[in-house]
């Protein structure tokens, strides 16, 4: 019986799963359903929001190649639930990512989320989509200042959600910058609201006679005893 997870655990993985003590749990996830091979909601909601994705090609003779791939958020599309594109903005223009898929369309995508620690991990092949302009503009990010030069389609054979365990937690500097500004305003807010206070317990303090001011006055107007 075959599973979506063989895509990646060949016999030979699977000999060294067994001889390391993994085999059982992991067969255990096969018969449970093994990976997924189509997007859910939250998978969806996690790559739409990644600024950065990295792509495994390798050529006829097995050479691999990771390149990487970034813009904003949604740069990565969803287009249904097995499919992703995204436009290939032009770059240093070696095109081997493109030449291996000429020769091999079977393409990995790695998504790491390091604010969140997360990753995910996305088997499939891949299709390069030239000169198709409506395409493009589905594609290319709004006010994005990059130029298209073709778009890559990505049909998802399977994906796994890896644990957290050693992804070191990073944030990006405009998350930062944004939160900075965040707490800035808050802190404005609250000096201007303990400033209003103070005045209010001055204007108080003002317009209250004092005990001693007070006790003067009835001294004054009170008639002698003698």
């Amino acid at each position: 019986m075959s599973y979506s997870s063989d895509i990646a655990f060949t016999p030979a993985v699977k000999v060294i799963q067994a001889r390391k003590g993994s085999r059982a749990s992991y067969a255990r996830l096969e018969e449970a359903g093994s990976w997924k091979t189509r997007v859910t909601p939250d998978l969806q909601a996690f790559i739409e929001a990644q600024t950065s994705v990295f792509l495994a090609t390798a050529n006829s003779e097995g050479q691999p190649y990771i390149q990487h791939r970034g813009g904003p958020p949604g740069f990565l599309k969803v287009l249904d639930d097995q499919t992703l594109g995204f436009v290939d903005f032009v770059g240093n223009r070696q095109y081997i990512s493109l030449g291996n898929l000429q020769e091999n369309p079977k393409v990995h995508l790695f998504l790491i989320d390091y604010a969140h620690r997360r990753r995910v991990k996305i088997w499939g092949e891949a299709h390069v989509v030239e000169e198709d302009p409506e395409l493009t503009a589905r594609l290319m990010p709004r006010n994005y200042k990059a130029r298209a030069s073709q778009v890559i389609l990505v049909t998802i054979n399977a994906w796994d959600a890896n644990c957290p365990q050693h992804i070191p937690q990073r944030f990006d500097a405009a998350d930062v910058a944004a939160a900075i500004e965040e707490r800035d305003q808050r802190i404005a807010a609250m000096e201007a609201e303990l400033a209003t206070l103070r005045e209010s317990l001055t204007a108080v303090d003002t317009a209250t006679p004092s005990a001693t001011d007070t006790d003067l006055k009835l001294k004054i107007r009170r008639p002698s005893s003698a």
